[in-house]
């Protein structure tokens, strides 16, 4: 294992590989035999698992509600909003037949063309019109609104450049829609998804966000308005978190989705949707890990509380376990997850460094000497430090630990984060600072022209106009035109 972790790229060589190699070595993904889709290996669904049971949880407290929908959506569905057809087209994977056959020389199998599909068929890349399609028939009356659905599935968008988690072909999310009686229940609600993405990115993910409202350049394909969560890396590179949609009537108008109010008057929907992918499991890698593999939050970390026991012969390792055996059963009534790893097939130092690449946030090691003393030895993966404590009361010190580490790593990052935050007005000196990452609060003034030109010149986007800066009237860097407000710039996967 030691040489294995020598392998692994520093971050300070090259931050790509680095991020490359982490994810094949700490066993989270691996290229699948299908061009740009991955594998996920059991580590890292156990990641998204927790993920996924906290998010769900979150949502139905809003209101929503599990459901599932089609993978296949009929072509002409797509073209019945212009502008979402139009975002998505690029990307669509089709389905043309239903059926192979043998060649002719029978050493493989082609398309039967007598098994053509009257109507192509498109592999979801979101489910906004097989779902409108649906709410049709589910929706009569204001007393059928809020209408709220979450499904959690797989899509397909047909990427180019594919990097594991971060950009797939094909991904895990989940998908939220929603529909209201009015606008302004609508646009609440998709500001309220939105502070549910950030809640959970910062007190479970430990990676702080900015909130904001995207360009609209930068909008989701149908939209009236798009929200989101932008995260720093390490790099200080963006990476859009989640994002949550106010669709108008857009999707309702296109497939005559109404409701009789309370007036008995026919109207139009209200709809919002809503989504973060296992793009998030990106955002943890890059945010919080090292040149000795993963670090991960205590909350999501699949194993919370790894103990080793180090022994000379199995006397000494019979009572060591018997020992240990009552705090590891107080931990996990407690909601701990805690692998006692007594294998006898690898060395000592192996495991902690398999451990340690792994992101196990804290591991626990009796010897001979600590069981004859009473003690035993404790290190905390985000800092690497290592203490040998008091074997009285060391399940209060876990729990206390596992906190302290959460609000660490999470305070760690921020400091990172605000530190690179920039205030700039001229535009010579953000070409030359942008390329070395972070930041920039610029004022813009509003035109597609202006972030365009932004894009072309420096390969950095507007990543959305943030809420928690105060926001006052300026002049526009590029084109020295009045702004109204100040946007966030920067570089972003």
């Amino acid at each position: 294992m030691a040489k294995e972790l020598k392998e692994l790229t520093k971050r300070a060589d090259n931050y790509s590989q680095w991020y490359n190699d982490l994810v094949v070595k700490a066993d989270l993904a691996e290229q699948s035999a299908v061009r740009g889709c991955m594998v996920i290996k059991p580590y890292g669904y156990a990641i998204w698992e927790k993920m996924q049971a906290q998010l769900d949880k979150m949502f139905k407290e809003t209101g929503a509600q599990n459901a599932y929908f089609p993978l296949l959506i009929p072509k002409s569905f797509l073209s019945r909003e212009a502008e979402h057809v139009k975002g998505f087209a690029k990307e669509c994977a089709v389905v043309t037949h239903y059926r192979l056959k043998s060649s002719d020389d029978g050493n493989s199998v082609v398309l039967d063309p007598n098994a053509k599909l009257e109507e192509e068929l498109i592999i979801r890349p979101t489910s906004e019109t097989i779902i409108w399609n649906t709410y049709k028939n589910w929706i009569h009356s204001y007393r059928d609104l809020p209408l709220m659905c979450n499904q959690w599935c797989n899509v397909m968008r047909w990427e180019m450049r594919t990097r594991p988690f971060l950009r797939t072909s094909e991904f895990l999310w989940q998908e939220g829609h929603t529909a209201h009686a009015t606008r302004q229940e609508a646009e609440e609600e998709a500001q309220k998804m939105l502070h549910v993405y950030a809640e959970f990115a910062e007190k479970w993910m430990g990676v702080p966000v900015f909130q904001g409202v995207k360009s609209e350049t930068e909008r989701f394909a149908g939209a009236l308005d798009t929200y989101t969560i932008e995260a720093m890396m390490q790099d200080g590179k963006a990476l859009q978190s989640g994002t949550s949609h106010f669709l108008g009537q857009n999707f309702a108008k296109s497939f005559d989705v109404t409701f009789l109010n309370k007036d008995n008057k026919p109207e139009y929907v209200w709809a919002t949707s809503w989504g973060v992918s296992t793009r998030l499991i990106g955002a943890l890698i890059m945010t919080h890990s090292d040149d000795n593999g993963l670090v991960l939050p205590p909350k999501l970390a699949p194993i919370q509380v790894v103990i080793i026991p180090i022994s000379k012969g199995g006397e000494q390792l019979q009572a060591i376990s018997a020992k240990l055996s009552p705090v590891i059963n107080k931990l996990r009534e407690l909601g701990v997850s805690v692998k006692y790893d007594d294998s006898d097939n690898k060395r000592p130092g192996f495991k902690f460094a398999d451990y340690e690449l792994k992101g196990v946030p804290v591991r626990l090691v009796m010897g001979g000497r600590d069981y004859e003393e009473n003690t035993i030895e404790v290190m905390r993966r985000d800092t690497l430090e290592k203490a040998t404590v008091s074997f009285d009361g060391i399940v209060e010190h876990v729990m206390q630990l596992l906190e302290d580490i959460q609000e660490h790593i999470f305070l760690k990052a921020k400091t990172f984060r605000d530190a690179h935050v920039y205030v700039c007005d001229d535009y010579e000196e953000f070409k030359t600072r942008v390329k070395d990452g972070g930041f920039f609060l610029c004022h813009w003034d509003g035109t597609a022209e202006t972030e365009a030109k932004i894009k072309e010149d420096t390969q950095a986007t507007i990543r959305c106009v943030p809420f928690d800066y105060e926001q006052t009237p300026g002049v526009d860097m590029v084109t020295g035109k009045p702004s109204k407000c100040r946007v966030l710039i920067a570089r972003s996967y």
